[in-house]
């Protein structure tokens, strides 16, 4: 059996345009990292220049447990406060999944989720 080992969570943060900023996310997102996400999420709210968007690159990231589920949801509880968007961007597989399966896919990027009944009919 292969033994699981963390990767440890590298955050860079660039200003793509005017009033956006995006923080990209590569390793894990757990909790160990939640806490330097979230000081990253609010320097990055408090900050000269407060903006508008704040988007989070999640190609990078390769596993988010249950604190850093908790971590989005305070970083879109801290932006909504600073008058920003908080958007998720490139979300993988897993990451859609945890969001479908939690329930807070729509809370964190205001698309509904996917069907599930799509199996059935409409047999009478």
């Amino acid at each position: 059996m292969t033994d699981f080992v963390p990767e440890p969570l590298e955050l860079t943060q660039e200003t793509p345009a005017p009033h956006i900023v995006r923080i990209c996310l590569h390793g894990d997102l757990d909790h160990t990292t939640a806490q330097e996400f979230l000081e990253a999420v609010t320097a990055a709210l408090t900050g000269p220049g407060a903006p508008r968007e704040l988007r989070i690159g999640c190609a990078g990231l390769r596993l988010c447990d249950s604190s850093g589920l908790s971590a989005l949801l305070v970083a879109r509880r801290r932006a909504g406060e600073a008058g920003a968007l908080l958007l998720l961007d490139d979300r993988g597989p897993a990451l859609e999944r945890l969001l479908d399966m939690t329930g807070t896919l729509a809370h964190l990027t205001g698309e509904s989720a996917p069907r599930h009944d799509d199996h059935l009919d409409d047999r009478v």
